[in-house]
């Protein structure tokens, strides 16, 4: 089992949300902790490697519809009942994370505080969750890490 005090929780964050395309991948050692990153132009450290010869444990992205939970979530918190309004219709069809993003920023520069300190707590608690499904980190340890890292207030 690895510390999870030692682990790079935003980098593994990353990984989980990293949709730009399937031309590389996220890795980490399960014995170290260490993240790699392997990509079809440049290998594993620029070295060209097969990986399924390798002993590292794919990050796999989650869905976008994850992190869209996230924006609904943030927006449905919102105590202004304007701006709650606002950042509901942002959310309505495609492009919806960009429009959310513009809308908060434009409108509500005051709130990208607590949208940053909520995006980022979520995206710590998915990666404890991540390292706890695939046995790299102890249920003590992560139980312990999530209970005490609860969503932050939205104003």
């Amino acid at each position: 089992m690895l510390e999870l005090s030692e682990l790079d929780l935003d980098e593994i964050a990353t990984a989980l949300a990293d949709q730009e395309d399937y031309e590389h991948r996220w890795l980490v050692d399960p014995r170290t902790g260490e993240i790699a990153f392997w990509s079809r132009d440049s290998g594993l450290d620029g070295e060209p490697v097969d990986l399924d010869e390798v002993d590292l444990i794919g990050i796999d992205p989650l869905p976008s519809w994850v992190w869209y939970r996230d924006l609904v979530d943030f927006a449905d918190q919102v105590s202004d009942d304007r701006a709650r309004r606002r950042l509901g219709r942002a959310l309505d069809g495609r492009g919806a994370f960009r429009r959310f993003k513009a809308e908060l920023q434009q409108g509500w520069p005051e709130l990208v505080p607590a949208w940053y300190a909520f995006c980022d707590t979520r995206a710590a608690r998915r990666a404890v969750e991540w390292l706890q499904d695939n046995g790299l980190v102890s249920d003590e340890q992560a139980t312990a890490y999530l209970d005490s890292l609860p969503d932050p207030p939205i104003p």
